[in-house]
C-alpha cells in the first residue's frame, strides 16, 4: 500500500510540475491606490497581458509607504508566477535610502522581469526662462532661488537635488503633498520652479500657466518635443525619468520570468496599446530581466549618491 501511495504521490506531482504556465489567474500588484497614474497604466495593461497569457491578470492595489506596502505583499507570495507587481522607480531605487528604510534588497529580493516604459519629469516655472537664465539667477543668490516638488524623498526632489549638484548651484527645496499641488504653487510662483512629473504639469503647461524649461530625460520627449533637455542647455551627462517596472518574488522560476517578459514585449508593441499609454504620458520601453537587474542596480546607485552628496532630507 505504501508503494502505491508514493507512486501516486509522484504522478500527481509530475502532472502538477508539467501543467503550462498559467494555468489560473494572474494577480497583478498595483504599489498605488485606483485612479492614479500607475493604476491607470496597470489597467491599460493587464487585460491584454491576461489575453496573451489566456488567464486573466486581476488587479489588486496595495497603495502605501511609498510603494513598500505592495513589494512587501509580493515578497509575501509565494515564487510561483502567479503573483507579480507593477512598481515605480521610487519603491525600487529610493526609498531603499531612507534611514527607516523598507526591509527589502530589490536587486536580492524580486525577481526582474521587464520594465513596461517610462515617463518624462520635468522643470517647470511660472514664466518663460531658460535652464541658463536659471542657473545664473541661482549662482548671483546662492540659496535664495527655490523650487517646489511632491515631497522630501520623492524622485522629483532628488532631481532637484541632482540639478543642483551637477549645475553647481544651491536652490531651496519646498516641499509640498503632491506633484499636482507643487506645479499650482509654481503657477503662482511660489516658488517660481517646480520638479515634477508630466502627468501632474501636463494641465497646467495646456492652459499656459506654467511653462515647461526643460524635460530631464536624456533625450527629448516625443510628448513635448519642442522642449529642450537638462543635459543639452548646459548640464551635460543629466537624466533622471520617471518608469515602471513588473517584478515578481525572487526564486520564481527563470521560465515563467521569461514568458512574462516576452509576452509584455507583445503587448507593447500592440499600436492599440502604445496609443492609450501615450494618453497616460507613458512611453513604453521594455527590456530583458538581465538588463532590467541591471538598471535597477545602476539607479539605485545613482539616487544613492546624490543623497549623500547633497544631504538630502529625505523624511
Amino acid at each position: 500500500m505504501k508503494w502505491l501511495l508514493a507512486l501516486i504521490t509522484i504522478v500527481v506531482s509530475g502532472v502538477a510540475i508539467a501543467q503550462p504556465y498559467p494555468s489560473k489567474p494572474v494577480r497583478l500588484i498595483v504599489t498605488f491606490p485606483p485612479g492614479g497614474s500607475t493604476d491607470t497604466i496597470a489597467r491599460i495593461f493587464a487585460p491584454r497581458l491576461g489575453e496573451r497569457l489566456g488567464q486573466p491578470v486581476v488587479i489588486d492595489n496595495r497603495p502605501g509607504a511609498g510603494g513598500a506596502i505592495g513589494i512587501d505583499a509580493t515578497l509575501k507570495s509565494p515564487a510561483d508566477g502567479y503573483s507579480i507587481v507593477l512598481a515605480a522607480a521610487g519603491a525600487l531605487t529610493i526609498i531603499v535610502h531612507f534611514p527607516n528604510r523598507p526591509a527589502y534588497d530589490p536587486a536580492k529580493d524580486l525577481a526582474p522581469i521587464t520594465m513596461i516604459g517610462t515617463s518624462p519629469f520635468l522643470l517647470v516655472s511660472q514664466n518663460d526662462t531658460t535652464v541658463k537664465e536659471v542657473i545664473e539667477k541661482a549662482k548671483a543668490s546662492p540659496g535664495k532661488l527655490s523650487y517646489a516638488s511632491g515631497g522630501n524623498g520623492t524622485a522629483m526632489h532628488l532631481s532637484g537635488e541632482m540639478f543642483k549638484l551637477m549645475a553647481g548651484i544651491d536652490l531651496l527645496h519646498i516641499p509640498f503633498k503632491g506633484s499636482g499641488p507643487a506645479v499650482t504653487a509654481a503657477a503662482q510662483g511660489q516658488p517660481p520652479l517646480a520638479f515634477a512629473d508630466i502627468t501632474s504639469a501636463l494641465p497646467l503647461l495646456k492652459s499656459g500657466r506654467v511653462k515647461a524649461v526643460a524635460v530631464l530625460s536624456k533625450e527629448r520627449s516625443s510628448f513635448l518635443p519642442e522642449v529642450p533637455t537638462l543635459a543639452e542647455s548646459g548640464v551635460p551627462g543629466y537624466e533622471a525619468i520617471g518608469w515602471f517596472g513588473l517584478l515578481a518574488p525572487a526564486g520564481t522560476p527563470a521560465p515563467v520570468v521569461s514568458r512574462l517578459a516576452a509576452e509584455t514585449a507583445a503587448v507593447m508593441r500592440q499600436p492599440d496599446t502604445r496609443e492609450k499609454l501615450a494618453a497616460a504620458a507613458l512611453e513604453p520601453w521594455v527590456n530583458t530581466p538581465e538588463e532590467f537587474l541591471t538598471f535597477i542596480r545602476a539607479e539605485t546607485a545613482k539616487w544613492g549618491r546624490v543623497i549623500r552628496e547633497s544631504g538630502a532630507k529625505l523624511e
